[in-house]
This record gives C-alpha cells, structure tokens and sequence, in this order.
C-alpha cells in the first residue's frame, strides 16, 4: 500500500481523541455535541483508516498490521530452587488473627486445590513460620515445666513435708490456668512474649504461698494440742495474710508503666506485662483464699522444727559465719562494694545494645545487591545461578528466590534487589557440627559473583527492620543531601571505612544514580 509509517502512526493519534462540537436545538431543547473517539479495544485499532486505495475505498489499519496485545515489560520474575522461573503468591494473615490457625486453614485449603490442578502444574508452599510459631511455644512451654518441678523440689527440700510443699505447688497450675481464662477472653494469644509474662512471674507466684506455710509450722510446733487444728491454721493465716497480699500486689503493680509504652515497643511489652500481671494478680488472690483452706487439710502430721531441718541447719552454719564477718568489718566491706559498683560502670559503657536480641527462626533469607541498571536477562542469571549454589548445601530443604517486583504496585523493588529465602531441614538432618553461622559463612563463602554484594539474614527480623528503619540489613548508615554525585562520594568514603570494622561481614554503598537513556535527535 506504500503507506509510511509515520502516516500509521498520525492516523492512529488523530482517532484516539475526543472533540467538542457546538450546540443544536432539537425539540426546544439546546444539546451539545460531543464525538467520542477514544479507542477502547483491539476491534477499534483494527478500523482506523490509514489511507485509501486507487478507487478511493478506505485501507484500514487490519489491512496493513497485525494487531494484537503484547508483553508488558518484564520488572520482576520468581524461581524455584534453581531450576527455573515459577509464579509465586503471598497470603496476607488479617491483623489480631490467629497466624498458626490461619496457617492451617490455607494448607488444608491450598491440598483441596491442588487435586484440580492441571497436569503438571504443583503447588508448593516456599514459607511459611508455622514451624518457627511451634518450636517457640514448645520450647517456652518446656521452660515452664522445668521452672514449676525446680520450685517444686525447692519446697519440698526446704520444707521437708510433702503435703506441705504440695500446698505451694498447687498453686502455680491454678494461677496458671487463671491467667489463661483472663488472655481467652481479652482475646489475647499465647506467643513468645505472653507465655514469657508467665515464666518470670512463676518464681514469685509461690513466695506468699511458702512464707504462710512456714507460719503455720511455727504455729502448730508452738500450739499444737492447746487449740483446734483450723484455729491455728486460722490465726497464721491472719498473722501473715494481708501483708503478703498487698507484697503481690506491689510486685503486680510495678509493671504497671509497661502499659504505657506505645508503637512497636507497646506492641512488643504489653503482652508479656499483660500475663504477668494476670499471673501475679491471681497468686495474690490464691493466697488469701485456696492457700489457707488447703493448709488445714493437708498441714497434718509430724512437722519437723526448722533447727532439726538438716539443709536449714547447713545453712545456717554457713552463713553465720559470713554474717559475722561482715558486721565486724563493716566500713570494708561498705567500700569494697562500692568499689564494685564504680568498676563495673566501665565494662558497662562498653556494653553493646540492641533492640531486641537475635531469634534463629531455623530458616535465612538471602538479600543481596547487584549494581543498578541490571538488565532482566542478567538478573535472571543470577538468581538461578545463586539458588541452585544455595539448594546443593545437604541443610537445605527447598529454595524460592525474586528478583525485582511483582505485577502490582504494592512492591516496587528494582531488578538490583534479590530476595532468596532459604527453608532449611530440621537442625536433626545437618551435617555433624554444623551450626547457622557456620552454614551462613559457608554459603557466603560459596556464592562470590562481581558486582553482587552478599547480604544474609532471617525472613521475620529482615521485615521487622524493614518496616521500623527502611533498611534490610542490621545496621545501615544514612546520607541525606541535594547533590548526587557528593552523595556517591561520601557514600564510597563510609562503604571503605565500615568494611574495616571488627564482626563486619559485608558492606555495601548504594550507587545514587540515574537510568540509562538512548537519545535520538
């Protein structure tokens, strides 16, 4: 048809507009006109006149052009363990629900959709922190069981009477299962830092429960056959009673200003001052009411005198000693402690800090940098190239590496951004003498590409620093200024200085700089 493209393409901006024409009376009514022209598919392409034949009919733009829609740009693409490229999703847990049930629930749902795949289509879920949730509750539940059996032989040792001792046993399961009643109904969780609250409270829960039993020994060696049984065990349990009352209390009370933390801290604290509020609250109240009660039925029997008790008496024999010595020189010992404490202010100084101390949440996450302007054939090459490194390590289960971003807009990460998280086998199934840091040194010493910056961290910890600094890795320096160039000067001068920097493992300085253009004039 002879047609230019230019002529193509003029005829193509002139039928995609809309354009105003000027007024018309009809039926005693004025109407604007309007032609709508904006093109709205493929059909409407497809009719555009370009030209005309010889015979003066119309060449439409199907006539010259195959017209059809083409690939968007690629930003971004998935692979899994280094085979090849996958198509990845992520579910998002409702805030205030429960993760480890929602977990399930998706798993369960996620088996059903599978049977209805087509052939050779597999779904498989690269992470999931179900496991991390388990092992942390298992493990905090484990703690609180060797904590009650520790408190337990304690009592029974120093008591030397078991109904006794059992007296102040009692009295954790129940406060326990009380604190439980309180967070069911607040509709708080049993996570790491509500079952936390409990395990510190647990030491103090029975510390009223044991100085009322101790009373009612004194009383019954004292009045034992003068009065009633439960006279005496009244008169100890008035003796001592308020007063241990309101010591709970103020052990209660004392993690009261934790309430008024707010943002991440709050989120973080309050839970565990919640349960450890509940837990504290409910000895005091079992103290008063289930402790004198199960003293006069199971405080019976021969009770042996504290100075017949052979661990007391040990250790009244040693610390009398001890005790003497100290009041004898007393200015001494007055200056030595505070000597003490005047030292210690100087390891104290050179205290590191942090925010909050590292969790191993048994998987890593593998966050390195490539320089910008990587191109997504390169990018490509990488991420298969670095995950198939990754799933030759016997520790390692499965690999799901991204690079760039997704087709939406939530998660607008450049093609220099990788992402590889790294799900590893139970600690059971590693190698003999293996342990994370090892297998993260040995990873790192394995993956050395030019111009890939190695970054290696932990899936949860890299989106907690994420969310609260913008920064993936643990530390990062920022440099704010109008110049670019000074910016990338500066940002090489620190990137130097920082890499010489004991219990550094890698650095890396963002390059401040523009895209890459092909001008025509």
């Amino acid at each position: 048809y002879n047609i230019p493209i230019s002529k193509i393409r003029r005829a193509i901006q002139r039928s995609n507009n809309d354009v105003g024409g000027r007024l018309l009376e009809v039926a005693e009514k004025e109407f604007m006109i309007r032609g709508l022209g904006y093109i709205k598919g493929l059909d409407d392409l497809r009719n555009i006149a370009v030209g005309v034949d010889g015979r003066g009919t119309p060449i439409l733009l199907r006539d010259v052009a195959r017209v059809s829609y083409g690939p968007e740009i690629r930003r971004g693409l998935a692979d899994w363990n280094g085979e090849g490229e996958a198509v990845g999703g992520i579910i998002v847990v409702r805030y205030g629900s429960n993760a480890r049930q929602v977990i399930k629930d998706v798993k369960a749902r996620l088996a059903e959709l599978q049977k209805a795949l087509p052939e050779g289509v597999e779904i498989h879920i690269a992470y999931d922190r179900s496991a991390l949730i388990d092992r942390a509750i298992d493990t905090l539940k484990e703690k609180l069981l060797e904590e009650s059996i520790v408190v337990a032989v304690v009592c029974v040792i120093f008591l030397l009477h078991f109904r006794s001792a059992l007296v102040a046993i009692i009295t954790l399961p129940v406060a326990v299962l009380m604190s439980f009643i309180i967070m069911y109904y607040q509709g708080l969780t049993a996570n790491i830092m509500s079952l936390g609250g409990i395990a510190i409270a647990i030491g103090a829960m029975v510390d009223a429960a044991i100085i009322m039993i101790e009373n009612a020994h004194k009383h019954l060696e004292r009045d034992a056959g003068k009065k009633p049984h439960w006279q005496i065990i009244s008169d100890a349990a008035t003796e001592v009673g308020p007063a241990l009352f309101y010591s709970l209390l103020v052990i209660t009370v004392s993690f009261m200003p934790v309430f008024t933390l707010e943002a991440q801290e709050g989120r973080l604290f309050k839970p565990l001052a919640f349960t450890k509020t509940y837990a504290m609250a409910a000895a005091a109240l079992l103290s008063i009411t289930l402790v004198p009660v199960l003293m006069g039925y199971w405080i019976r029997g021969k009770i042996l005198p504290e100075h017949k008790n052979p661990i007391n008496r040990f250790l009244i024999w040693a610390y009398h000693p001890l005790l003497e010595f100290v009041l004898r020189f007393k200015w001494p010992v007055l200056i030595v402690s505070v000597l003490i404490v005047a030292v210690s202010v100087i390891p104290y100084q050179q205290l590191g800090s942090e925010f909050m101390p590292p969790l191993w949440e048994g998987d890593l996450l593998y966050m390195p940098t490539t320089l910008p302007g990587v191109s997504i054939t390169k990018a490509r090459e990488i991420l298969q190239q670095t995950d198939k490194i990754i799933k030759t390590f016997p520790e390692v289960h499965h690999v799901f590496g991204k690079i760039g971003r997704a087709e939406t807009a939530t998660d607008p990460a450049p093609l220099s951004m990788i992402e590889t998280t790294i799900m590893l086998k139970p600690e059971s199934e590693w190698r003999p003498g293996m342990t994370p840091e090892k297998l993260q040194d040995e990873l790192n010493a394995a993956i050395q590409i030019p111009g890939v910056t190695n970054a290696w961290t932990m899936p949860i910890k890299t989106r907690i620093d994420m969310l609260s600094t913008g920064i993936k890795t643990p530390v990062g320096i920022k440099v704010a200024g109008p110049d670019l160039q000074v910016l990338e000067d500066l940002g090489r001068e620190i990137e130097a200085v920082v890499r010489n920097v004991p219990g550094t493992l890698s650095v890396y300085a963002e390059r401040v700089m523009g895209g890459n253009y092909l001008d025509f004039e």
